[in-house]
């Protein structure tokens, strides 16, 4: 008796077994509804299990309503089987430290008496809000049309040309028509990947990158991999290896001050990558939000490539403002004509008039290179600060970046970034631990700092006795 119920134990195990894999399949759509499941056979040789089981387990599912048979066919997922998409349904409660959306909610709520080192912009009185205030004033003084109407659909005329001198400057010579504004960075890459990509298809990203692009592609539905990022850019022997086996569709990267290591390309790794994508018929994105910051400019794809493989997007929530959103994507003519149209469809136009108005003002003149050359400074000598600071209570910088405001910083042996996160947020100071930005998860050690939002001593204080207890 006591075996036959082992027995039928197991075999209920293997039944609930086989039901949870089809389930998370249809949930990460993997299964979309009208989608046919595996042969009976196939499966029960996928999950080493009988296929009395598998028969048991479409069955119970049948039941449920999640797929449904039909004679002569199989089984197949129902209509109304899938559910809503939610980015960050997968994780638990207690997993949330090393999830971006998290991280990003947690310092966008957050009330001005949060500290938030591990947030990614700069403080509101390091931004020029005198320039800002004049060019208000100046756009509140223009003609009616720009408070009230829409815009062109490739955005302002008088931001496109000052982008467009800005690429020259840089050896990238484009015309008018592979030029188009957004309504902000994230949307550029959003756009593009509606463009180019469809779901199931595979997107390389850098380990560690940016956590929002990691964010976003799950909202596209693709498959995510990515290859190690080295001191100069992106292990290439990885790189080609990645390429081989995946077929990435799209690599998304950023070329000047890396997000998060600040890091940054080198020539000769940049002339490698170019002539693998280019065997391999691989897109790159290259983010180029933190040019600015360089102190001398280093070598970009857009300029190498002459923005035919390459895509350059970028914007100015990081340098000018980031209520004054606005961001822009350069390519070839045909895909700009295309995903121009593409934001007609989806938000019926470019940014605000006001917002570009606005932005072109500040670029015009010395004001904005004066401003830029301030914030260089004021970094670097945060960033020294900070590191001295790091280095007191044993968190040591990857790399002493050229520019920008992030350290990429691995902790004392032993210590868990995503669990000092954790112990951190009570005392209203906002963390980025490393996983965060690693598809592998391999970034347990490391954390994020942004040197600009690290004044306040409390953090310092905070971060000592998160790392003395994890």
């Amino acid at each position: 008796m006591g075996k036959e119920v082992q027995k039928g134990e197991r075999a209920g195990t293997r039944t609930a077994s086989v039901m949870r894999a089809i389930r998370a399949k249809v949930a990460s759509r993997a299964l979309a509804p009208g989608d046919r499941l595996p042969s009976i056979r196939a499966f029960a040789k996928t999950m080493g299990v009988s296929p009395s089981t598998v028969v048991e387990a479409y069955d119970r599912l049948a039941a449920e309503g999640l797929i449904r048979a039909r004679p002569g066919s199989g089984f197949f997922v129902s209509a109304t089987a899938s559910p809503p998409l939610a980015l960050a349904q997968d994780l638990p409660q207690t997993e949330r430290a090393i999830d971006p959306l998290w991280v990003s909610r947690q310092s966008l709520d957050a009330s001005t008496a949060t500290l938030k080192p591990g947030c990614g912009w700069l403080p509101p009185d390091w931004m020029p809000h005198s320039e800002l205030r004049r060019a208000v004033r100046s756009v509140a003084r223009s003609g009616n049309a720009i408070l009230s109407d829409y815009g062109h659909s490739r955005g302002s005329l008088a931001l496109r040309r000052s982008l467009m001198g800005r690429f020259a400057d840089e050896g990238i010579e484009i015309g008018p028509e592979q030029l188009v504004l957004t309504l902000s960075g994230t949307q550029a890459v959003d756009l593009i990947c509606r463009f180019l990509l469809r779901p199931g298809d595979t997107v390389l990203v850098d380990d560690p990158c940016y956590f929002n692009f990691r964010a976003l592609l799950r909202a596209h539905q693709v498959k995510t991999v990515s290859v190690p990022y080295t001191p100069t850019g992106p292990d290439v022997e990885e790189f080609e290896t990645v390429l081989i086996a995946e077929q990435p569709r799209l690599y998304i990267t950023n070329s000047a001050l890396h997000n998060p290591t600040g890091a940054t390309l080198s020539a000769q790794t940049a002339h490698r990558l170019l002539n693998m994508a280019a065997a391999h018929e691989l897109t790159i994105v290259e983010d180029d939000i933190f040019a600015d910051f360089e102190p001398e400019p280093s070598v970009r794809l857009a300029a190498l490539d002459g923005v035919n493989r390459v895509i350059r997007i970028g914007s100015f929530s990081k340098t000018l403002s980031a209520s004054v959103r606005c961001g822009y994507i350069a390519a070839r003519p045909d895909w700009i004509a295309d995903i121009v149209d593409l934001q007609v469809a989806t938000s019926f136009g470019g940014p605000s008039p006001v917002a570009t108005e606005l932005i072109a003002s500040v670029l015009s003149g010395g004001r904005y290179r004066k401003h830029m050359e301030e914030l260089r400074r004021r970094l670097a000598q945060a960033r020294r600060k900070v590191s001295g600071q790091l280095h007191n209570i044993g968190v040591e910088p990857w790399l002493r970046p050229r520019g920008g405001f992030y350290l990429w910083c691995r902790l004392p042996d032993g210590c868990d970034s995503a669990d000092v996160a954790r112990r951190a947020l009570p005392e209203n100071v906002i963390l980025a631990p490393g996983n965060v930005f690693s598809v592998s998860q391999s970034a347990v050690d490391f954390m994020r700092f942004n040197v600009a939002q690290c004044d306040d001593p409390t953090i310092m204080d905070v971060l000592r006795r998160a790392l003395a207890t994890s």
